[in-house]
C-alpha cells in the first residue's frame, strides 16, 4: 500500500517510522530542501505515551542525551521576590519519563530513524488531491503527479492537506487569546528566567549545544490580532510593538530580534475539526487536532497518535482511518481541555494569579512523588496522557507477516 505524509517535523516521522515497519511504502513530501537538523525552534515536551513510542523505536537514549538539562526555572515578577522551582522534582512528580528537548532535535533524531527505508520529496508541496474512492491523484508544485492509496496530513496546525480537504483554516481554528515567539539570542546563561506580568510573560533559557540562549514571550490579547503567519518581518513588529516598553531584560533581548533567523511566532489556538479523515484522506496530530502551542502537550500527543494511525492502518487498511479515530478520541478530547486552563497558570490574567503562580510552582515539586502524581492524574494533563492505552500492534501483527 502506497501512502504518502506531508510533513517531516514529528507526527510525520514517527508515522512513516512504524508503516515502514509494517511493510508501507511511504512517501514523505517536506517543503524544507532537506531533513530537517540543528538546534531550531522552542523546547517541547516528551512524557507519558510518547515516551513509550520513541523508547519501542529505539530512540529513546538518544533524545534523553539531546536533552535541555535545565534543571531549574526561576520566576521573577516586579515588587515579588525570585521563586526558584526544581524541575528535576515537578518532572518526577508528573510521569515516570519525561524529556525537555529542542525541537529542531527532536525532528532531526526522527527524521535521520526514517531516512534509509522512507522516499523524501523535499522542497517541495502538494497543490491538489483528487480522491476517486480507490486511490489518490496528487500533484506537487514540482514533482510529477503520483497515484496514492492513501494520503495523511501531518503538516502542523496551518496544515495544506487540511485546507485542501477539509476548507479554510479560520472556519475550524478556535484562538485561546494569546501568542508566542521564540527566537535566538547570545548566551544569557544556563538556567531558565521567567518574568511574569498581567497578560506576559518573557522568558531566557540556555541550550547548551550552541552557547547561545533562546528568548520566549508569550502574551494575551482582548482581541485576535490580523497577520500573516507566513510573513516573519510583520510577525517581528508585532512582537515589538507587544513589548516595547516591558523592562527587566525586554530591551537587551529585543536588540537581536531583527537579526533572528530562527524567529518563530504563532497564534495559541486550537484545532477544532470533528473528523479527521475524508475517504482516503487523514489527519494526525497538529493538523488535525492541535490543542495549542505550547499549553496543549501537542508534541507527545502527535507521537502517541501517529503510533496509533501506523498500526491502525496496517490492522485494518483504509478503514484504519476510521478506526484510529475512535482510538484516540478520548485521548484528544482530554488534550484540547488542557490548553484553556495552562494558559491560565502560565499568562497571569491578573494579580491575584500573578501573586499565586510562583507560589504554586514552588510548592507543588516538594511534595512526595505519589502526591503529585495524584495532583496531576486529576487534571487535564494527567487524564490526557492516560485515558488510551497504546496497543501492542508489532504483537498482532508479528504472525502475519506484516511486521518486520
Amino acid at each position: 500500500m502506497r501512502v504518502l505524509i506531508s510533513g517531516a517535523s514529528v507526527a510525520g516521522p514517527v508515522l512513516a517510522y512504524w508503516l515502514d515497519r509494517y511493510r508501507f511504502a511511504t512517501t514523505v513530501v517536506e517543503r524544507t530542501p532537506a531533513l530537517r537538523h540543528g538546534l531550531g525552534g522552542h523546547a517541547v515536551d516528551l512524557f507519558g505515551h510518547a515516551a513509550d513510542v520513541v523508547q519501542q523505536m529505539g530512540l529513546l537514549d538518544e533524545i534523553v542525551a539531546a536533552r535541555t538539562m535545565i534543571e531549574e526555572l526561576t520566576i521573577e515578577r516586579t515588587g515579588g521576590r525570585p521563586v526558584h522551582v526544581d524541575l528535576r522534582r515537578l518532572y518526577a512528580g508528573m510521569s515516570d519519563q519525561h524529556v525537555e528537548i529542542l525541537r529542531g532535535e527532536l525532528t532531526r533524531i526522527l527524521s535521520a530513524a526514517t531516512a534509509k527505508a522512507t522516499n523524501y520529496l523535499f522542497d517541495d508541496s502538494i497543490t491538489s488531491l483528487t480522491d476517486d474512492g480507490a486511490g489518490v491523484d496528487v500533484t506537487f508544485e514540482h514533482a510529477k503527479p503520483q497515484r496514492f492509496d492513501l494520503v495523511i496530513g501531518a503538516d502542523g496546525m496551518h496544515s495544506n492537506v487540511r485546507r485542501l480537504t477539509f476548507g479554510p483554516e479560520e472556519s475550524m481554528r478556535r484562538h485561546l487569546g494569546g501568542y508566542l515567539a521564540v527566537y535566538s539570542t547570545p548566551d544569557l546563561g544556563t538556567g531558565m528566567v521567567t518574568h511574569q506580568s498581567v497578560n506576559r510573560l518573557v522568558a531566557t533559557y540556555g541550550v547548551r549545544q550552541t552557547g547561545q540562549s533562546r528568548a520566549a514571550f508569550m502574551f494575551r490579547t482582548a482581541a485576535e490580532l490580523e497577520y500573516d503567519y507566513r510573513d516573519k518581518t510583520q510577525q517581528k513588529r508585532l512582537l515589538a510593538r507587544e513589548f516595547h516598553d516591558y523592562g527587566w531584560r525586554v530591551p537587551q533581548l529585543l536588540e537581536h530580534l531583527e537579526a533572528a533567523d530562527d524567529f518563530y511566532f504563532d497564534a495559541i489556538a486550537q484545532i477544532t475539526l470533528d473528523t479527521w479523515q475524508r475517504g482516503r484522506i487523514g489527519l494526525v496530530g497538529d493538523a488535525g487536532y492541535c490543542p495549542a502551542p505550547a499549553v496543549g502537550g501537542g508534541t507527545s500527543l502527535a507521537i502517541a497518535t501517529a503510533y496509533i494511525l501506523a498500526g491502525e492502518l496496517a490492522t485494518n487498511g483504509p478503514a484504519g482511518l476510521r478506526s484510529y479515530e475512535t482510538k484516540v478520541r478520548q485521548m484528544v478530547d482530554r488534550s484540547r481541555a488542557i490548553g484553556p486552563k495552562v494558559m491560565g497558570s502560565i499568562i497571569p490574567g491578573g494579580p491575584a494569579a500573578l501573586r499565586l503562580i510562583p507560589l504554586a510552582a514552588a510548592v507543588v515539586p516538594r511534595l512526595p512523588t505519589p502526591i503529585q502524581r495524584f495532583i496531576w492524574s486529576q487534571n487535564a494533563v494527567g487524564k490526557a496522557l492516560g485515558s488510551t492505552p497504546l496497543p501492542d500492534y508489532s504483537r498482532q501483527l508479528q504472525g502475519s507477516g506484516r511486521a518486520r
